[in-house]
């Protein structure tokens, strides 16, 4: 009890403290440290705010247990009731505090770059990977985000070999950051002329799209190049240089982009993709230099870990992080992810309170 009240004088400090700089001039002039304080302010506000609520209830409940000392009957009375309102909001609120101070992913209101890649089964595996495209276009239509494509690679039998979107929105990163991993389908292809089941995969990668704020790449560190793009595409695509690969010399990452009108078109989205990959790269880094084991994460979300079967013959989606099995695959491929996230939420909330040392 002590040692989370501390915590929340800790935080009420540093509340103060991003006040103060944010009406300072230097940070006035200083639009990315700016951006990056008000956000700080905000996230910060509700803990500070619970505090403060908290603070008033143990005033009360201090002053109620004083009266019950009182020879007063009327006094003991009024002290009774005030604890039986006091103690049970006190207890809820304590509660409520223990989950703000939940450490939060600092990408969770992050746009996303999702890649979706055909895998194990040919053109069984592409035509899923145009299944599961489409799942996560509808699951964003039903949460008002908007989806952009930035590069796709059609299947002749249908679906995608590749395709990369990317998703804006509200705290999109927060929805979708559990989908990185190989995704499994049984069911029977529509090639498959006897009616046997068969077993594909897609793979899936989402990714924060790195802001201004979260990292600042330096030019002399690219090498860009332009190219004639390769592949369907219309007529401009064989006639111009319009395609448009970076490579990250410190990192080696490297990305291609040719699906745009043209190369201004290519070249601003190679820099998101660049920018995304980087950014995820660095922080990867970061964390094994320190040390870090994220303890609370749900799966690697390393592109080669299954995590969900989506069996058609039985209707039966299973998502194998947290055992979660649901038969109603029909809906769920129709967008309606809300249960299955919802449940991937509340297991890596569960992780990071028994990571927490309050």
């Amino acid at each position: 009890m002590d040692a989370l009240r501390e915590k929340l004088q800790e935080i009420e400090q540093e509340y103060n403290n991003v006040n103060a700089k944010l009406v300072s001039e230097a940070v006035l002039k200083d639009p990315r440290e700016l951006t990056r304080l008000s956000k700080e302010e905000a996230r910060l506000s509700a803990p500070v705010n619970a505090w403060h609520e908290l603070q008033s209830l143990d005033s009360r409940i201090e002053q109620a247990e004083e009266m019950q000392k009182e020879n007063d009957p009327e006094l003991k009375e009024m002290a009774d009731m005030e604890l039986e309102e006091c103690l049970p909001k006190r207890e809820e609120l304590l509660e409520h505090i223990q989950h703000l101070l939940i450490p939060r992913d600092p990408d969770d209101d992050h746009d996303v770059i999702m890649e979706i890649r055909g895998g194990a089964g040919g053109d069984e595996g592409n035509i899923f990977a145009g299944d599961l495209y489409r799942m996560y276009t509808k699951y964003a239509e039903n949460m008002g985000w908007k989806v952009q494509v930035m590069e796709a690679s059609p299947s002749e039998a249908g679906g995608f070999s590749q395709i990369i979107f990317s998703v804006k929105g509200n705290e999109v990163y927060r929805s979708l950051k559990f989908e990185s991993g190989a995704h499994r389908v049984q069911r029977v292809p529509k090639t498959e002329a006897q009616g046997r089941i068969h077993t594909s995969t897609a793979t899936v990668l989402c990714q924060p799209e790195a802001e201004d704020t979260d990292i600042e790449i330096d030019e002399k560190d690219l090498t860009i190049e332009t190219h004639r793009a390769s592949g369907a595409g219309g007529q401009h695509i064989n006639k111009t240089d319009s395609a448009v690969r970076i490579v990250h010399i410190p990192t080696g990452i490297t990305v291609n982009c040719q699906e745009g009108r043209s190369q201004i078109e290519n070249r601003e989205t190679a820099m998101r993709l660049i920018r995304a990959r980087v950014y995820e790269e660095l922080k990867r880094r970061q964390e094994e230099a320190e040390g870090k084991i994220r303890r609370e994460k749900i799966g690697t979300g390393d592109r080669s870990e299954k995590i969900r079967t989506y069996n058609y013959p039985q209707n039966r989606v299973t998502d194998h992080r947290i055992g979660l099995t649901i038969t109603q695959l029909d809906r769920i491929m129709e967008g309606r992810l809300d249960d299955i996230i919802a449940g991937l939420q509340e297991a890596e909330e569960k992780k990071k309170l028994e990571n927490s040392s309050l």
